[in-house]
Formats: structure tokens, sequence, C-alpha cells
């Protein structure tokens, strides 16, 4: 079998049980599309199990930062003094400086995995105006629903890889580059 059909097979079946998981036993209380976005940045990072741990620790690092960010832009009342969209702005642009210079550690190197983390806390803050929660000790707080979100993706990157890698016959020595 063709890897580009093995790919499609893995990716189909494991897509739909994820997207089943999330929306249906899950009770959409973690938010697919950030899930399928670790998943792309699985394959991003490399794949196999420098991918997956890349993927979890920096999506998860650039969620936390984006929470600070977040937190920092909204509870402090500076918004009021400058306007929301100058501090804000002032305040992801710290941010974002905050991951580049995290990227000097190694584990922490691969700056658009932290971005997909941030930019995921960001859209599931505006989309469901919860700047309020971020501090929240449940899945009200975007952080943590974004965090568990992008882990489970990662782990189905994972297992599509292992799954598409056999589907070849190549086992665990298959590196698919999605």
């Amino acid at each position: 079998m063709s890897l580009n059909t093995a790919l499609a097979i893995s990716l189909g079946i494991l897509g739909a049980i994820a997207t089943w998981l999330f929306l249906g036993p899950l009770g959409g209380a973690l938010a697919i599309w950030a899930a399928f976005i670790a998943w792309g940045c699985f394959f991003h990072c490399g794949g196999k199990e420098q991918g997956l741990q890349t993927t979890i620790i920096c999506n998860a690092v650039g969620a936390v930062v984006a929470g600070v960010t977040l937190y920092i832009a909204t509870q402090t009342g500076l918004g009021e003094t400058m306007t929301l969209p100058v501090w804000a702005g002032i305040c992801v642009g710290v941010g974002v400086a905050v991951m580049v210079l995290l990227a000097n550690i190694p584990i922490l190197s691969n700056i658009p995995a932290q971005v997909y983390g941030f930019a995921c806390v960001v859209a599931l803050v505006l989309l469901g105006n919860a700047a309020g929660n971020i501090m929240a000790g449940s899945l009200a707080n975007p952080v943590l629903v974004i965090i568990l979100s992008m882990i489970g993706g990662a782990v189905f990157g994972y297992v599509s890889e292992k799954l598409a890698g056999m589907l070849v016959g190549m086992g665990d020595r298959a590196h698919v580059k999605a």
C-alpha cells in the first residue's frame, strides 16, 4: 500500500473517531479544532516520540504564555486607561517576545509549535468571551481546555503515524510525514 493511501485511511478513520469522541462522549468540553491543529503540529515537529514530546510541551507553553498575556491584558485595568486595543497589542507583543526567548531552551526551540498553542487560546477566548475564566480551576478555563485538546490531538497524530506505518508494512521504522 502506498504511504499516501495509508495516511488517507489512518487519518480518515482516526479523524472520525476523534471528532466523535470530542463532540460526543466528551460533550464538546474540548476543542476538536485545536486537537486537529496539534495533530498537524505533531507531523510538523517531525513525528515519532520526539515530535510528540515537542508538540505537547511547546503547545502547552504557548497556551500558558497566552493565558498570562490575556490575563494581564484584560484584568489589570490598563486596557481602560490606554484603550484595550493598544494595551492588548503591547501585551501580545511581549508575550510573543517571551515565546521567542523561550526557544533558547532546547525543548522549547520549536517556535511555531508554541505559537499554535498561543493562537488556540486566544481564539477560544475571543470566540467564547472567556477572558474572565483564565484563572478558573475547571474546563471553563480556556488555557486548560486548549492544553487538553492539543495533547489529545498530538496523541492522535502519534497513533495515526503508527497506524499508517503499519499499513505500509514498515511498522515502528516508518516515519510518516504528512
